[in-house]
């Protein structure tokens, strides 16, 4: 029976307890935030204990969710995992990439599973597409949200784009040569769409675009290669592949042909957080490790910073 906590009980910290509070095989010790208020009412709807104060947690807990604004990532990360704890932190990884090195090398030395939320790894559509890959050669990738007066202490690449981000670098696996990036604030005082684009040393090109001040939501991924197209539609569960078939739609041009895919379970939360007690138990590396993390991070802050060197 693990034992676990939460540290944050905003929005997503919220879904994180309750998600603890149900899974078998772990029990969510208690939750943590100094919002009194909040922390209390989502402590009594997990029937679990509250915490003013982190450290009190500490050598309470064998594995932890911290779902704290990014600022804190590092030293709240940091506390348990020098405590021997394992962590599971939201995205980003922290706010600065010395400080997820800092991170991942601690992780390292005590042999302790760091893992970075980055939920879309565990969407439902996208499970589908690794046997389909080969060598993908462009992608394409839309990720627009309303607006929403959470997460602006970070900017849309940080905050959106990210996902896309990781996702792409797991499915290209090649050394990136070049980015190009454009973007600028509206609503806030950071940047709230952007775009970039991406080439790989594989020939493969990346076009990524973000919003958070949309008017409709939009969660899209496009990716092309050679004899076929994968589609994928974080939102509504579908993946969608077409492909040359038999026989010709025109003289000399083949016909398409579409197998399509709708996925039910919904739930990437729980997915991701089975799959971090997993990696508690069973010793292994996490689908999004602390390296992978710190990749997703080290390229929003490249691309954060051609855009804002643009903007100033």
């Amino acid at each position: 029976m693990l034992r676990t906590a939460v540290v944050g009980t905003g929005y997503l910290g919220k879904f994180h307890a309750l998600k603890y509070a149900l899974l078998p095989g772990c029990r969510l010790v208690g939750v943590a935030d100094i919002n009194e208020d909040s922390g209390r009412v989502v402590a009594r709807e997990c029937a679990t204990e509250f915490f003013a104060d982190y450290h009190q947690l500490l050598g309470k807990v064998d594995a932890v969710s911290i779902a704290v604004p990014t600022l804190l990532h590092h030293q709240v990360s940091r506390d348990f995992l020098m405590a021997g704890v394992h962590v599971l932190v939201e995205k980003p990884i922290t706010s600065s990439l010395k400080e997820s090195h800092e991170l991942v090398q601690i992780a390292r030395e005590k042999e302790l599973v760091l893992q970075v939320g980055c939920l879309e790894r565990f969407n439902a559509a996208l499970s589908g597409v690794g046997p389909l890959l080969n060598k993908p050669r462009f992608i394409e990738s839309h990720r627009l949200a309303e607006f929403k007066p959470r997460s602006i202490d970070i900017n849309v690449v940080m905050d959106l784009m990210i996902h896309d981000l990781d996702i792409i670098l797991s499915l290209v696996n090649q050394p990136l040569l070049g980015v190009v990036a454009n973007g600028t604030a509206v609503l806030t005082d950071s940047v709230d769409i952007a775009q970039a684009r991406l080439t790989f040393s594989g020939g493969c090109v990346a076009n990524v675009t973000a919003s958070r001040i949309s008017q409709s939501t939009k969660r899209k991924m496009h990716i092309f290669q050679e004899k076929s197209c994968i589609c994928i539609d974080f939102q509504s569960l579908n993946m969608s592949h077409f492909y040359k078939g038999k026989g010709e739609m025109f003289p000399g041009i083949p016909n398409i042909e579409c197998d399509a895919l709708t996925y039910k379970d919904s739930d990437s939360l729980r997915r991701e957080i089975e799959d971090f007690l997993n990696c508690v138990r069973h010793s292994r590396a996490p689908r999004v490790s602390g390296e992978d993390g710190q990749r997703a991070l080290e390229l929003a802050t490249r691309i954060s910073g051609i855009i804002e060197g643009d903007t100033q």
